[in-house]
C-alpha cells in the first residue's frame, strides 16, 4: 500500500475563514479522497498559524488575552473545515508545545545558514516580509495584495541565507524535482528566485513577544517562516521521529499569493535540513466576485458560510471544484451559482437518479451482482495531473451522456410493450454506468454520491425527496 501525504497552507487566525481557505481544503480533500480510492493510505494535514504581530495586535484591540483570542478563532476554523467535508487526519496549532519545541530544534539544525544582522528596509505587515527597494518602487510604495503602504523599518534580526541554496532550488524547479503547478507559475518562481534576498526569520522582543523563542537568544522570537512552514514536518514528528514513511509530501496546496514562500523559503529550509522537497507544489488562483477581486472596502466579499447554507455542502463543492478552474482566477456570482445548482446538479444528476431509480423499482429491476467500480483512463490522467476541474467536467459529460441514453433507449416504452428482457438489460446497463460515474464523482461531492449508492442498493429505493430540491 502506497502512503500519500497531502498538506494545506495554515491560515492566520486573525480573521474569519474566506473562500480562498475553502479552495485549499476542497482541492486537497479531492486529492486525498482520490488517492484513498486508488488504494493509498493517506495522511491529510490541516492547521492554523497562531503566532505573529497581526494576531497579537488584534487581541490587544479587542482587549482580551491573546491565548483566548487564538483559542476562539481556531475553533471557528476547525468548524469551517468540518463544514467543507475535508477529510483531514492531522490538525496542528503552531502554539502546540510539541511544535514549538520541534521548531527550536529545526532552528538549531539550520544554524549554519542563519546569521544576525541589522537591516533597514521596506516591510509589509500584511505579508509579514521585507521587500527590496526595487519591489517597493515597482509597486509604487504600496503592497498590491494588501493595499497598504510599505513601512520603513530598522531592526537587528536573524536571517536565513537563501543564497546558500539558490542554485539547488533553481535546478529542483527546472527539473520538476519539485513540480510547480500550473506551469506558468514555475516560470514566475524562477524569476523571483533570481532576485530573492536572504529572509528575516526573527523579530526583536521589543516589537513582538508572541512567538517561539529563538534558541540561545532571549531577545528574539521566531517570525513566520521557520515557525509556520515547519508545521508540515513537525506534525509528522520531525525531528524527533523518522518521517521518511510520509515525507516528501505527494502534494502541497497553497494559494498563489503565498506560493513564493513555499517555492523558495521552504525548499531552502528543507535543503538545509537534508530533507527531500515535496513532489508537487500546487497553487490555485483567487475567487473573484463578479469579475473583481474581493475587498472589504468595495463590499463584495463572498461569505463562504452563506454559500454553504444556501444549498448545502455538495452544491458548494460542485461550484467551486467544477466552475472554478483549479489553477487560475475564477469568478463567482450568485446567478452563476444558482444556475449551476438548478440546471446542472438538480436537472442533470438529481433527475437522472430519480428517473432511473423510479423505473427500476416500478419494474422490479435489481442488479444481479455488486458492480466492480473502476476509473476511466482519461479520468486517471486528469486527476494525476491535478487537473481537477477538467476531471470534474469529464465525469459530468458522462452524467449528461446517461441522460441522453435514457431518452434514446426509452425504457418506459420497453415496459409498455412488455419487452421485459430488453428492459432489464437497458436499466441494468444504465444503473451500472451511473454507479461507476458516481464512483468517480465521489472525491468531489462525497455526501451526494453516498446517498446515490444507498438509492441503488438492494432493494432499489428512489429518494423520497429530490437530491437537490429547487427553491
Amino acid at each position: 500500500m502506497n502512503k500519500t501525504y497531502v498538506t494545506t497552507a495554515i491560515p492566520y487566525v486573525n480573521g474569519v475563514p474566506h473562500v480562498g481557505h475553502a479552495m485549499d481544503y476542497c482541492l486537497a480533500d479531492v486529492y486525498a479522497r482520490y488517492r484513498r480510492l486508488a488504494g493509498d493510505e493517506v495522511r491529510f494535514q490541516a492547521g492554523v498559524d497562531e503566532h505573529g504581530n497581526k494576531i497579537y495586535q488584534k487581541a490587544e484591540e479587542l482587549g482580551i488575552p491573546v491565548e483566548t483570542y487564538v483559542d476562539g478563532n481556531t475553533e471557528k476554523f476547525k468548524e469551517f473545515i468540518a463544514k467543507l467535508g475535508a477529510s483531514y487526519t492531522d490538525f496542528i496549532r503552531t502554539t502546540d508545545e510539541v511544535h514549538e519545541r520541534r521548531c527550536q530544534e529545526i532552528w538549531r539544525r539550520l544554524s549554519d545558514h542563519i546569521y544576525k544582522a541589522k537591516y533597514e528596509g521596506w516591510y509589509c505587515s500584511g505579508c509579514e516580509r521585507f521587500v527590496t527597494q526595487k519591489e517597493c518602487d515597482d509597486n509604487g510604495g504600496i503592497c498590491p495584495d494588501h493595499q497598504k503602504p510599505y513601512e520603513k523599518l530598522e531592526e537587528e534580526n536573524y536571517y536565513l541565507r537563501i543564497s546558500d541554496f539558490k542554485d539547488k532550488i533553481r535546478v529542483a524547479i527546472e527539473s520538476d524535482e519539485m513540480l510547480i503547478l500550473p506551469e506558468f507559475r514555475k516560470k514566475e518562481m524562477l524569476k523571483l528566485l533570481e532576485e530573492s534576498p536572504d529572509v528575516s526569520v526573527s523579530r526583536s522582543t521589543e516589537h513582538l513577544t508572541w512567538g517561539v523563542p529563538v534558541p540561545g537568544d532571549n531577545s528574539q522570537v521566531m517570525y513566520v517562516w521557520i515557525d509556520a512552514l515547519s508545521n508540515y514536518i513537525t506534525i509528522l514528528g520531525y525531528p524527533d521521529e523518522d518521517i521518511s514513511e510520509w515525507w516528501p509530501a505527494a502534494a502541497q496546496f497553497v494559494g498563489k499569493d503565498i506560493l513564493r514562500f513555499h517555492a523558495i523559503i521552504w525548499p531552502a529550509m528543507l535543503m538545509g535540513l537534508g530533507l527531500p522537497l515535496p513532489k508537487v507544489m500546487l497553487s490555485h488562483g483567487f475567487i473573484l466576485a463578479d469579475g473583481q477581486k474581493m475587498s472589504k472596502s468595495i463590499g463584495n466579499v463572498v461569505d463562504p458560510i452563506e454559500v454553504l447554507e444556501r444549498h448545502g455542502l455538495d452544491a458548494f463543492r460542485y461550484y467551486f471544484l467544477r466552475h472554478a478552474d483549479t489553477f487560475v482566477d475564477s469568478d463567482f456570482t450568485w446567478e452563476k451559482f444558482e444556475n449551476a445548482y438548478n440546471n446542472e446538479l438538480a436537472n442533470d444528476l438529481g433527475n437522472l437518479v430519480q428517473r432511473l431509480a423510479t423505473l427500476a423499482k416500478k419494474n422490479e429491476i435489481k442488479l444481479e451482482s455488486e458492480p466492480e467500480f473502476k476509473f476511466d483512463d482519461e479520468y486517471v490522467r486528469l486527476m494525476d495531473k491535478f487537473e481537477f476541474s477538467k476531471a470534474f467536467d469529464y465525469v459530468w459529460e458522462r452524467v449528461q451522456d446517461l441522460n441522453k441514453r435514457i431518452d434514446e433507449e426509452k425504457p418506459w416504452s420497453l415496459a409498455k410493450n412488455g419487452e421485459m428482457k430488453k428492459l432489464e438489460k437497458c436499466l441494468r446497463g444504465l444503473i451500472v454506468d451511473l454507479l461507476n460515474v458516481n464512483y468517480m464523482l465521489s472525491p468531489f461531492i462525497p455526501d451526494t454520491t453516498e446517498k446515490i449508492f444507498e438509492v441503488f442498493a438492494d432493494p432499489i429505493t428512489p429518494p423520497e425527496t429530490p437530491l437537490f430540491p429547487k427553491d
